[in-house]
C-alpha cells in the first residue's frame, strides 16, 4: 500500500469515524427519523450528481425492488437506530458498537448457509460478546440511566449491516456505483412516510445544519467514492482495514468535539471487540468482501 492509498485509508477511518459525532449534533434537535432522511437524501442528491458527471445511469426499472430492500437494509433502519441511539450514548461508545457489524455479517452468513463456525470463528463471535459486555457493563453512568432500548438500538443498527451482507451474497449483481446511488434513494422513500409523525419544534442552527450535511454528502457521499477507489488501488482485503480504525477516531473526535471521558472499559472493550472481528472476519471472507464492496457503510 503506497502512501496515497495509506492517507485515503486514514482519512475514510476519520469521516466515517465523524458520522457518529456529526449524529450527536443533529438528533437531539432534529429528532432520528429526520436525522436519517436528510442524511441518505443529501447523500443521494450528491451521488446524482456524481452519476450524470459519471454518465451512470442508475437502472432504476430493473432493479428497483433490490434498492429498495437494500436502502432499508444497509441505510434507513441502520441509520435511523443509530441516529436514536445517539439521543443518549456517546459519539465513542456509538463508533465501537459499529465495530461489531463484521461479526454479525459472518453470523448472518453461517445461518443463511448453514455452516458451522470454526474455533477461531466462535473465538472471535465469544471475545465479541465479551467486548461489548465490558463496554457497557462497567459504564456507571448508563446503567444509573437505564439506557437499554439506546443500547439494543445500536446493537440493532449493527445487526442490520450483517442481514443486510447476509442478503447481498444472493442478490442480484449490481455495479457498486449503483448499488450505493440506488439504494440510498430506495431510503430516502422508505423513511419518507414516518417523518410527518415527528415534525420539528424548532429552526436548527448552523452547526445542526452543517452536521446533516456532513452526514449525507461527506460521510455517505464521499465516503463511498473513497472507498471504492481503496478497493480499485489495494484490494478489498486491504480497504477493509478502515474496519478497525474507525472506533479509533470516534473515540477521537467525541473527546475533542463533545468532551466525552473515555474509561478504561471503553478501550478495553474497544480493543476485545476489534480482536473478535478479526477472528471473524476470515469467516466466508470472500462472500463479505464482496458485500462491502456494494454495500459498505459508516
Amino acid at each position: 500500500m503506497n502512501s496515497a492509498s495509506i492517507i485515503r485509508l486514514v482519512l475514510l477511518a476519520a469521516i466515517w469515524g465523524g458520522s457518529f459525532l456529526f449524529m450527536k449534533i443533529a438528533a437531539p434537535v432534529l429528532g432520528a427519523p429526520i436525522v436519517a432522511e436528510l442524511r441518505v437524501f443529501f447523500a443521494a442528491a450528491f451521488l446524482l450528481v456524481m452519476a450524470v458527471f459519471l454518465r451512470k445511469p442508475i437502472q432504476l426499472i430493473e432493479y428497483w425492488r433490490h434498492y429498495l430492500i437494500i436502502g432499508f437494509l444497509n441505510s434507513a433502519l441502520p441509520f435511523l437506530l443509530f441516529s436514536y441511539a445517539a439521543l443518549n450514548l456517546t459519539a465513542s461508545m456509538l463508533s465501537i458498537l459499529n465495530a461489531t457489524a463484521p461479526i454479525w455479517g459472518a453470523v448472518c452468513v453461517a445461518l443463511w448457509d448453514r455452516k458451522l463456525f470454526s474455533v477461531k470463528n466462535l473465538i472471535g463471535l465469544l471475545l465479541g460478546v465479551i467486548g461489548v459486555s465490558v463496554l457497557l457493563g462497567f459504564d456507571p453512568i448508563l446503567l444509573e440511566q437505564k439506557n437499554y432500548p439506546y443500547i439494543l438500538a445500536a446493537v440493532g443498527a449493527a445487526i442490520c449491516y450483517g442481514v443486510a451482507s447476509a442478503y447481498a451474497n444472493y442478490a442480484k449483481t449490481v455495479n457498486a456505483f449503483n448499488n450505493a446511488h440506488g439504494s440510498m434513494w430506495g431510503a430516502a422513500l422508505v423513511l419518507l412516510p414516518i417523518i410527518p409523525f415527528f415534525p420539528v419544534h424548532e429552526i436548527p442552527e448552523l452547526d445542526v445544519i452543517a452536521a446533516i450535511l456532513a452526514l449525507g454528502v461527506v460521510c455517505s457521499g464521499i465516503a463511498y467514492l473513497l472507498y471504492f477507489r481503496l478497493i480499485k488501488d489495494v484490494g478489498a482485503t486491504s480497504a477493509l482495514t478502515v474496519t478497525f480504525l474507525i472506533p479509533l477516531f470516534g473515540v477521537l473526535w467525541g473527546t475533542l468535539f463533545l468532551n466525552e471521558s473515555v474509561g478504561w472499559h471503553t478501550m478495553v472493550g474497544a480493543m476485545i471487540i476489534i480482536c473478535g472481528t478479526a477472528l471473524v472476519m476470515d469467516f466466508s471472507f470472500k462472500r463479505f468482501i464482496m458485500s462491502k464492496v456494494a454495500y459498505a457503510a459508516k
